[in-house]
């Protein structure tokens, strides 16, 4: 069955496409989840560990919380989100962006992250077409979404996302299915220790931390999928974007020049287009020199 799937999806790319599509909607929904909950195990589990190492009790976190329970609700009277008003994107358009119960706003993050998940994910299925190329890059599409929007909110990077999906580029290698392993492993060194050592030199002339050590670890993670050739690439588009986007803020008054910005949306939006069309941004940039 899955044979005759594959030589469908092979003799028919429109259905490919589709379903990619659609698959894209439904991840991008569960990845709404994943920002909004993880955040929170996050802040749960160290309020935990210090009750503990103070030796108190943790009155009121008995309750099961993690991405799967308890059930979706809305955050102002508690309605609980029937499968009928959970359809990606659909949903939120018939409820006209509120709740079906109390009428409170839903916020347009939901639809957006779901909509940019599934054109994220087409877009990967049209670069790669039918393969395990395919598979694996969408993985590694929707870990970057989910840390972006994480970073974004909370200002953090969790190892539980980057560090399995640094493990994964390197089993990955093995097989050649981006880079090789001699590649991969050097890519993952040089990434976590380019930026380290960049913020060991700010904090030693500035005495302030210049960025979190999530961004560390996500350029490492960046590394071992596509291999230290593309770190330069990768961390000269991300500054780029980052210092520019960032003057326009300070030029609007959006933000002061003290603000701190998360840099693990650009590291993840390089590292993407990197994974893409890393060759082609290769030849730019080395042609500029």
């Amino acid at each position: 069955m899955f044979d005759n799937l594959l030589e469908a999806f092979t003799q028919m790319p429109w259905l490919f496409l589709a379903t990619v599509f659609l698959l894209g909607l439904m991840v991008g929904s569960f990845l709404n989840v994943v920002i909004y909950r993880l955040p929170l195990m996050m802040q749960r589990e160290w309020r935990r560990e210090c009750l503990e190492f103070l030796e108190q009790d943790s009155e009121g976190e008995t309750e099961r919380f993690n991405l799967m329970w308890p059930r979706s609700r809305c955050g102002e009277c508690g309605h609980a989100i029937t499968a009928l008003e959970n359809i990606p994107v659909v949903s939120w358009l018939l409820l006209r962006g509120r709740c079906s119960q109390c009428g409170t706003r839903i916020s347009w993050q939901y639809p957006l992250v779901e909509l940019f998940t599934a054109i994220v994910s087409i877009t990967v299925a049209w670069r790669f077409g039918v393969s395990e190329q395919t598979a694996a890059a969408l993985l590694f599409s929707w870990a970057l979404i989910a840390m972006s929007g994480i970073d974004i909110g909370h200002k953090l990077l969790p190892d539980s996302l980057t560090l399995p999906m640094l493990w994964l580029g390197i089993l990955l290698s093995f097989f050649h299915v981006f880079v090789d392993l001699e590649s991969s492993v050097i890519g993952a060194m040089a990434g976590y220790l380019s930026l380290w050592s960049v913020y060991i030199v700010f904090k030693l002339i500035t005495g302030k931390e210049g960025m979190g050590h999530g961004d560390f670890k996500l350029l490492a993670m960046l590394g071992a999928w596509m291999g230290w050739k593309m770190l330069l690439v990768i961390i000269l588009t991300s500054s780029l974007v980052g210092a520019t986007i960032g003057i326009l803020m300070i030029l609007l008054r959006k933000t002061g020049r003290n603000t701190q910005i998360p840099f693990g949306p650009y590291l993840a939006a390089a590292g993407w287009i990197a994974l893409l069309w890393g060759d082609a941004l290769n030849r730019f940039f080395f042609s500029l020199v």
